[in-house]
């Protein structure tokens, strides 16, 4: 994001939308828009501040890589965890995806260390076969899907998923391909991208069922054998604040309720 000021701002009390079309950034927080800011969070070399089972996990082709067998599948979904933690973030990176399988990239999510070996339950930036749902947001161990690829979604204080809107046509890519997944977290607004376009947009006001702070991790999914790759990955921290209100955010007239919950 490249913000340009013809002149100096003073006193300034208002927040401006200034990110993917309705992310609110206070600009009298200082938000620095330089590449520079955005922080490598992968050597490509080693998995220095990852955590994971290393009989799935490992460096290859200078990518992170994790792999699951037919000879040795998973009882349940398993995750490298970044030792860090996020909560307004800017986070981009290269994957790939090979197998008849999916993965994902966690964030402001949990570390469940008592439902087994490195499990995590929270947001998901999926990475799927089927178009609609590769970039949608999934709850893991919780609200399950939010907002599919394509998608507007406001969630009520009910827990109830509205669809409001459209980010554009679904796009349509070869996974095996490296591609850019990019995530923008600014207090309950969340926004998902892939390979620059935006495919989804949520605001989240389930006080409840939402998450504001986390761990990162990328997964390894059970079923049929699959092999993710991620690279690249790079990470800025941003302002804290950035909370939308009812008030701020209304629900749409002509909003579309999702069945069930």
């Amino acid at each position: 994001m490249n913000i340009k000021r013809s002149k100096p701002l003073v006193a300034l009390s208002v927040t401006v939308i200034a990110l993917v079309g309705f992310l609110i950034i206070p600009l009298g927080c200082g938000v620095n828009t330089t590449e520079s800011d955005f922080e490598t969070i992968f050597d490509g070399h080693t998995l220095k501040g990852w955590s994971g089972d290393p009989k799935l996990w490992s460096v290859q082709d200078n990518s992170i890589t994790g792999v699951t067998t037919d000879e040795e599948p998973l009882e349940y979904n398993k995750f490298l965890i970044w030792d860090g933690e996020v909560e307004n973030f800017h986070l981009r990176a290269k994957v790939r995806l090979i197998g008849n399988s999916n993965s994902g990239i966690q964030y402001r999510s949990e570390h469940l260390k008592s439902k087994g070996e490195f499990v995590v339950g929270g947001y998901q930036c999926d990475i799927h076969p089927k178009p609609e749902n590769n970039g949608m947001l999934y709850h893991e161990r919780g609200r399950g899907i939010v907002a599919k690829h394509g998608q507007k979604v406001m969630v009520d204080k009910a827990g109830d998923k509205w669809v409001t809107g459209t980010t554009g046509p679904i796009q349509q890519i070869e996974l095996e391909e490296w591609n850019t997944f990019e995530i923008i977290a600014i207090g309950n607004k969340l926004v998902h991208k892939l390979n620059g376009e935006v495919c989804a947009e949520i605001i989240d006001h389930d006080q409840e069922g939402r998450l504001m702070k986390g761990v990162i991790a990328l997964q390894v999914h059970r079923g049929p054998a699959m092999r993710v790759q991620m690279k690249e990955v790079e990470l800025k921290h941003l302002p804290a604040g950035g909370m939308l209100s009812i008030a701020d955010a209304p629900l749409p007239a002509g909003a579309e309720k999702v069945p069930g919950r």
